[in-house]
């Protein structure tokens, strides 16, 4: 019999892994990076320690994301970080017993995508590992009626991905999912600030930029902010100061492609559904979500409620708790997503 610490449901993101652990809520929030060391690639730290020495390490270090557009880059480093997570998110009882597992993967996900997240869940010391699909539990975490006969449109914009679909009666209706999301964002204002000042700056500071002065709509009042990099033609530490204005025109063409993404699925989606979301809105789910000013432009392009949920960057997490909780349900989709055990 598995305890309530012997069930996990795993947020397995670009940007960041949330573990949520049955009767307790969400017991792990790391970022998905692996410092690793030597030839041999042995792991030195994982998440906000490695996630420190992004940019900052020496030459036998190598600090990185072992995960891209949502999926599985570096399989032997995945597998390591998700054994330690695992093992935080248990304690002493995940040496000695497999936990079971429900892991969310991209709508879009390969076959073969899917079936090295399950394989390396379980090499990371997981027992039975459970795919669900990552806007399904975003809805199910964000409390949407997904078991109702009504449409419900999410949109979950992650670190790596961006999956957009309708729900009714506990099933996908229409989905598509673009590998575009926040990180996608950030490299764009690195482009941006090398180009336009000669100055290289790294990830978190890029990232740092988009939270404080990136937006998809204009602010009421435009903001500045001074940024800190290396100039590129003499090499020397620089300081420049860059706009809200250029910071949303550099990322304008990732963000138009989350907005036509929701568009092309309010195309497909069947008129009844339609009337449906018209009345219900459409749910920003992801850190993604909290881009200043997102759910406003996508109100305004599609004429329709937009509604960011209560807490976006947690919901696919909760909602793996949820179908923990939900004992049918959890049997309804592993009998589903048989195919991709």
């Amino acid at each position: 019999m598995l305890s309530l610490g012997d069930k996990l449901g795993i947020d397995l993101g670009t940007s960041t892994i949330v573990v949520y652990a049955h009767g307790r809520g969400i017991v792990v929030r790391e970022p998905s990076v692996v410092a690793t060391d030597g030839p041999d690639g042995r792991v030195l730290s994982v998440g906000e320690e490695a996630q420190a020495m992004l940019g900052r390490t020496p030459g036998s270090i190598v600090a990185k994301r072992p995960l891209r557009d949502g999926v599985i880059a570096d399989y032997s480093i995945t597998r390591d970080m998700l054994a330690y997570l695992i093992r935080k998110a248990t304690g002493l009882r995940g040496r000695f017993f497999k936990p079971m597992a429900v892991i969310c993967i991209p709508s879009a996900a390969t076959s073969v995508e899917r079936r090295a997240a399950l394989d390396a869940t379980r090499s990371a010391g997981a027992g039975r590992v459970i795919p669900i699909e990552e806007p399904m539990a975003a809805a199910i975490g964000a409390g949407l009626p997904i078991a109702a006969p009504g449409g419900n449109l999410v949109v979950d914009i992650g670190g790596g991905t961006t999956d957009v679909a309708v729900i009714s009666l506990g099933g996908i209706v229409v989905s598509d999912s673009l590998r575009l999301g926040g990180n996608h964002l950030d490299e764009a204002i690195i482009r941006h600030i090398k180009r336009v000042y000669n100055l290289d700056i790294g990830e978190r500071t890029a990232e740092n930029i988009k939270i404080q002065i990136g937006s998809a709509f204009e602010f009421e009042e435009e903001r500045e902010m001074d940024v800190r990099g290396r100039d590129v033609v003499t090499g020397l530490p620089n300081t420049v100061s860059v706009s809200s204005i250029e910071i949303r025109s550099a990322i304008t063409e990732g963000v138009s492609s989350i907005v036509d993404a929701v568009k092309a699925i309010l195309e497909r989606t069947p008129p009844e559904l339609s009337s449906d979301i018209i009345d219900r809105g459409i749910t920003l789910t992801g850190g993604g979500a909290l881009l200043h000013g997102l759910d406003r432009l996508i109100e305004l392009e599609t004429g329709i409620p937009v509604h960011v949920a209560d807490d976006p960057i947690s919901c696919v997490a909760l909602g793996t708790g949820k179908v923990l909780e939900e004992a049918d349900f959890l049997h309804r989709h592993a009998r589903s997503m048989r195919g991709y055990w």
